[in-house]
């Protein structure tokens, strides 16, 4: 029987947000965290940091390597590395969509594809994606983020197909809006930083944006035997923003 503490987890943009908050989770049930990301030294122990540019094939596949090399398996991918784009189907150039949807999609699949070898050998396996409750609801500004979630929403429903008779369950979580280091930077940019926040508050209906650990339980929840039942599913963390009119 398989025990939390030998199992090991893959996080991919593990330093900081969101990733780093699904790390410590994970982590916090004795589960072994590679922690995927530009920045390796800012991965918080006990995760491991181990450098990974999702954008190169090659540096996601030695990242792979070099998790299965320190930890001997991978039963568990987190796919959570991604960037953020503002405005409407004028505001961003050819380059600025094929940027996104490197990092937010191919991303993803990238490190899938390099983990897939030794998910098949693990005896609970699973993927998690990061999506977001724009791959649900239509904002204004958000063309291009929210179609590359749209694409992790859609990606995540096929994994899940083609993996379940393997004994890998892929799920994603839906995040609203998450105060992170991201969204804090965004906010600073307003004329009335704290006029923003209060009015982003206020278009949850819990008042309040999500905390990163509360996404973070969220994914260590679909990784783990606690969602052994449950694949092909999106989990929204959102405030209730996506279901409820107040």
């Amino acid at each position: 029987m398989t025990t939390s503490d030998s199992l090991v987890a893959v996080v991919s943009g593990a330093a900081s947000g969101i990733g780093a908050a699904a790390a410590a989770a994970l982590a916090a049930r004795g589960i072994r965290v590679a922690g995927l990301d530009l920045k390796p030294d800012e991965v918080a122990a006990p995760a491991v940091g181990i450098a990974c540019d999702v954008t190169d094939d090659a540096s996601v596949r030695g990242a792979v390597a070099q998790a299965v090399e320190r930890f001997g398996r991978v039963d568990i991918v987190v796919n959570n590395a991604g960037i953020a784009a503002q405005g409407d189907i004028t505001g961003n150039d050819d380059d600025e969509w094929r940027r996104v949807l490197d990092v937010n999609v191919i991303g993803m699949v990238r490190l899938a594809r390099a983990a897939l070898p030794h998910l098949r050998e693990s005896p609970a396996a699973a993927i998690v994606n990061t999506c977001s409750v724009f791959a649900l609801t239509g904002v204004p500004r958000r063309t291009l983020y929210s179609a590359s979630k749209g694409a992790i929403y859609s990606l995540t429903l096929a994994m899940a197909a083609d993996h379940v008779r393997e004994g890998i369950r892929v799920n994603a979580v839906a995040p609203g809006a998450v105060d992170t280091p991201w969204i804090a930077r965004v906010l600073a940019l307003a004329p009335d930083p704290a006029a923003a926040r209060a009015e982003l508050n206020e278009r949850h209906p819990l008042g309040r944006l999500a905390r990163p650990e509360e996404v973070g339980e969220a994914i260590a929840y679909l990784a783990t035997s606690a969602s052994s039942g449950t694949t092909g599913t999106v989990l929204t963390v959102d405030g209730g923003i996506h279901a409820l009119r107040l």
